[in-house]
């Protein structure tokens, strides 16, 4: 079945009224408060929502969860008010929003990683929530917000703390770690639902969680039965997931392998090796001279959603896959997405490590320079920083358009900072690098805290947040066509328990993803969980960039972004022509610049009925 998914949530009230007119000509389903007024409106696939009631309370959990209602409705009856919603779906697997009706009021979250989000508007007197930005923009015939555009050529979706700033005037978006409670007189506030776990467990105790963890995730997937597919890239995380999955047995599995054009990528052969270990799964692989390529038919794009993506370099292949997968049956694919920034300790947790384990820590620097063979004061200076998390803000809004680092520095460094200090595209106006920079700056002057104390912490749920807004907008994508996105190391359960075990112990010498490799021992074997490569795809980028240039060029001469005043034309083409012996650098600025210019294009209606939006 094919629904462009979507719900509203809405207070138990009289103040409701207008949101629930506005809304009843496009919602296929009503679920109502126990007061008979419509509590959840919106269109989405059977089975997708369930819903539990005990007395006058009722409990919605929205989304992949294998949960009954009558297992939810145990929870419910020990819960007496909003604010202890949590207690009823602790423990609960899956990817999904939890909506509560207690006593007249109302609450509803997202996910901790932010692949399920909500966002609210007001209606008249009301607050009304939703999952999906844009749903409330046509309720409230909102104009876009020229400025967050802006902010999204540095990057789709923005970094942290920038990355809950919506597209559109008047809709605001809830932190993930927040809920929106409403009250009967439409009046909402947010309160905090989920706090970042301290990262105390020792490897060995946190792989048994991990490994559970994840068997819950995949099975959430195969819960339904029927057929689901995954992606088999040769990586360790899809293949991880595709053993979990078959080892399950719930569901019959298909997988999916992109042939590279480059013959010495040596995914292939580790996919080979994992598809000879999975011998009752249906293995499907691309012909690498038929299959889309990278930014292919990107003027056929037209779906564009609530704001830009980075899937735009993708969407021929997005549309090929969800019509390879459903043509054989599937109802959900898997993808290993996020596994990376959980189970590797990224650079900057060396800055926390050396303050609390200074021998050990010097240790881990001296093997990492020898392999970097980068310069030591870098190095010294970057442990020796203390700038918090707004100075670092502040520092990177000062340096947004300068050099970006040649490939072979960025192989040589060791970023020790907050996070990654990208920068805005060389084609960009001095009106949107101002834009972006006034936006970090205001965040800066806020006092802005980082998501986790430690270095390493942040940096990880930072970037475990940032792929969780790329999933989703897959999921919109392919579920539109009938076939669920899913990203099991973003579920809830999963990203706990990896992110519960010490920084530094999910790195160790020699090793890759030791905490991830010794969580799947007994599941996957030892021919796969032995890779420690990682496949490399410049040949493909570079392909594609060639075979497609023609339209990219088009996309740049009739720019609606330029139109905007926000990219410069002769700059953006020049890049486009220019030879780049390196994806580094381009790769990045030209998905999000192309994620921006289909998304304003998608919404030009709205951009000429508001054209002050476009200035």
């Amino acid at each position: 079945m094919t629904v462009d998914t979507w719900f509203a949530v809405l207070p138990d009230g009289d103040v409701a009224q207008p949101a629930v007119q506005g809304l009843r000509p496009r919602a296929a389903h009503v679920i109502e408060h126990a007061s008979g007024r419509p509590w959840l409106m919106g269109d989405w696939p059977d089975g997708r929502v369930t819903v539990a009631e005990a007395g006058t309370a009722r409990l919605a959990v929205i989304g992949r969860c294998p949960v009954t209602a009558e297992e939810l409705a145990v929870g419910l009856g020990r819960v007496r008010n909003v604010e202890e919603t949590e207690q009823a779906v602790r423990g609960l697997a899956g990817s999904f929003h939890v909506a509560a009706s207690i006593g007249s009021r109302v609450a509803v979250r997202g996910s901790a990683s932010g692949v399920r989000r909500i966002h609210h508007a007001r209606v008249g007197r009301a607050t009304v929530g939703a999952c999906r930005t844009d749903t409330l923009a046509v309720l409230t015939e909102a104009s876009f917000d020229e400025k967050a555009l802006a902010l999204r050529l540095l990057s789709a979706p923005p970094p942290y703390p920038l990355d809950s700033q919506s597209m559109w005037r008047g809709v605001e978006t809830v932190r993930p770690h927040d809920c929106l409670v409403i009250e009967p007189d439409g009046h909402a506030h947010t309160r905090r639902w989920w706090t970042v776990p301290e990262p105390e467990l020792p490897a060995a105790e946190g792989t048994h969680a991990v490994r559970q963890a994840l068997e819950a995730a995949v099975g959430s997937c195969t819960a339904a039965g029927g057929t689901i597919s995954s992606d088999l890239s040769g990586g360790m995380d899809s293949t991880s997931l595709c053993f979990l999955a078959a080892r399950d047995g719930t569901a019959r599995l298909v997988t999916m392998r992109w042939a590279s054009h480059d013959a010495s990528n040596d995914d292939t052969a580790w996919a080979e090796r994992a598809t000879a270990e999975l011998p009752a799964a249906d293995h499907v692989v691309s012909d690498v001279d038929r299959a889309p390529l990278w930014y292919g038919d990107l003027a056929d794009v037209t779906d564009t959603g609530g704001e830009p993506g980075l899937w735009a370099r993708d969407a021929a292949r997005i549309a090929a896959l969800a019509q390879w997968m459903t043509d054989r049956g599937s109802r959900l694919h898997m993808t290993g997405g996020a596994a990376d920034e959980l189970f590797t300790a990224m650079p900057q947790h060396l800055h926390d490590y050396v303050r609390s384990h200074p021998l050990a820590a010097l240790a881990r620097i001296r093997r990492q320079r020898a392999f970097l063979q980068g310069p030591l004061w870098p190095v010294l200076r970057g442990l020796a920083d203390r700038s918090s998390f707004s100075q670092w803000l502040a520092a990177w809004a000062d340096g947004l358009t300068g050099p970006v680092p040649s490939l072979a520095e960025a192989a040589r460094a060791l970023p020790l900072s907050w996070g990654t200090e990208q920068r805005m595209p060389v084609w960009a106006t001095p009106d949107a690098v101002r834009t972006a920079r006034d936006a970090l700056r205001e965040a800066a002057t806020a006092g802005t805290e980082p998501l986790a104390r430690q270095r390493g912490q942040h940096m990880a749920l930072a970037c475990v947040r940032a792929g969780a807004l790329g999933t989703a907008q897959l999921d919109r994508l392919t579920s539109a066509k009938g076939l669920e996105y899913a990203a099991p190391f973003l579920d809830d359960c999963v990203i706990e328990a990896a992110l519960s075990v010490r920084v530094a112990e999910r790195n160790a010498p020699g090793r890759y993803k030791p905490v991830l490799v010794d969580a799947l021992r007994p599941i996957v074997t030892a021919t796969v969980l032995d890779r420690s490569t990682k496949g490399e795809y410049s040949t493909d980028f570079h392909h594609a960039v060639r075979r497609n240039r023609a339209t990219l060029l088009d996309l740049c001469d009739t720019s609606a972004l330029a139109r905007a005043g926000l990219i410069d034309t002769t700059a953006f083409r020049a890049e486009l022509l220019a030879v780049h012996p390196s994806p580094h650098g381009l790769a990045d600025a030209l998905d999000a610049t192309l994620g921006c210019e289909i998304w304003l294009r998608g919404h030009a209606t709205g951009c000429r009925r508001n054209a002050t939006s476009c200035r």
